[in-house]
């Protein structure tokens, strides 16, 4: 990812499919991070490439204060409406910048959380960074889906969505390297958390799995939004192509599944807790 720049237009057009297309963390995972975190109403959050709330805000009544950041417009005007909504206006607040842009001004924070959006940084920069604005003691949390299970659809009442025959159509109308923005990710986005944030002077990590499994019945539609939330196949890529590529996604999906319905199991959740130490490493790698 070393010749990838971030660029404003990586999710353009993404904000209306974002929540209704993308799978669900654990159902367990507020909960367990309230025991992990001994979260209790005090203290603020930094969520950290927010999307549209969909962390920030099932957390939020964990703390005082719970503060987004996303540099998409589309994204903090959609988290703003859903806090509305959601009736947590007063506690939260949603500064629209990247991650490189912090600490902006906002202050310290218990926990900050970046929920699949830490490969999107500048990752050594941003992690020195957060690391100066948690407290002592303060925790950073990296979420993501567990990469390492197999998720079968035995059992289920409806096909599985189709995600195979959905990457076919992606490159044939995209090419075959991984769009992202206005450039290309021909190697994915980077792994090695651990050795960054090591780097940067976060003990840990503890590592926690909230188990998922559960059925999770999907439409057409839903599965449109997923394709249209992601990086790869944001709605912009598509240029005058959008119209027949989604009317081809159609095609495909009715093909699967004539009943308008797929199925699928949720995720299990892969939590990392990071801590910044209560005293600072020494220069042999001890504390001081």
């Amino acid at each position: 990812m070393t010749d990838w720049e971030w660029d404003e237009t990586l999710f353009a057009g993404a904000t209306p499919y974002y929540q209704r297309g993308r799978l669900p963390y654990a159902p367990g995972l507020v909960p367990r991070l309230a025991e992990v975190l001994a979260a209790d109403g005090t203290g603020r959050l930094l969520d950290v490439g927010c999307g549209p709330g969909t962390v920030t805000l099932p957390l939020a009544p964990l703390f005082r204060e719970a503060v987004g950041v996303d540099p998409d417009t589309g994204m903090i005007a959609e988290a703003t409406r859903r806090a509305a909504t959601a009736g947590l206006a007063a506690r939260t607040r949603w500064p629209r910048l990247r991650a490189e842009h912090l600490p902006a001004g906002l202050g310290t924070f218990d926990v900050a959380v970046f929920a699949q959006s830490f490969h999107w940084t500048d990752r050594e920069r941003v992690a020195r960074t957060v690391h100066g604005m948690l407290r002592p003691g303060g925790a950073l949390v990296h979420l993501a889906d567990l990469k390492t299970e197999r998720r079968t659809t035995a059992g289920l009442p409806y096909p599985a969505v189709p995600y195979a025959g959905i990457a076919a159509l992606v490159r044939r109308y995209l090419g075959p390297v991984r769009r992202a923005g206005r450039s290309l990710l021909p190697q994915g986005t980077p792994g090695g958390e651990a050795a960054v944030l090591s780097g940067a002077g976060f003990a840990g990590p503890e590592r926690h799995v909230v188990p998922g499994g559960q059925a999770l019945v999907r439409t057409t539609d839903d599965v449109v939004a997923w394709t249209f939330s992601m990086s790869f196949s944001a709605p912009h890529l598509f240029g005058p192509d959008r119209a027949s590529f989604e009317a081809d996604l159609r095609r495909l999906l009715g093909g699967a599944s004539p009943a308008d319905r797929f199925a699928e199991r949720v995720p299990s959740t892969e939590v990392f807790v990071w801590r910044r130490p209560r005293r600072a490493r020494s220069r042999t790698g001890g504390t001081g």
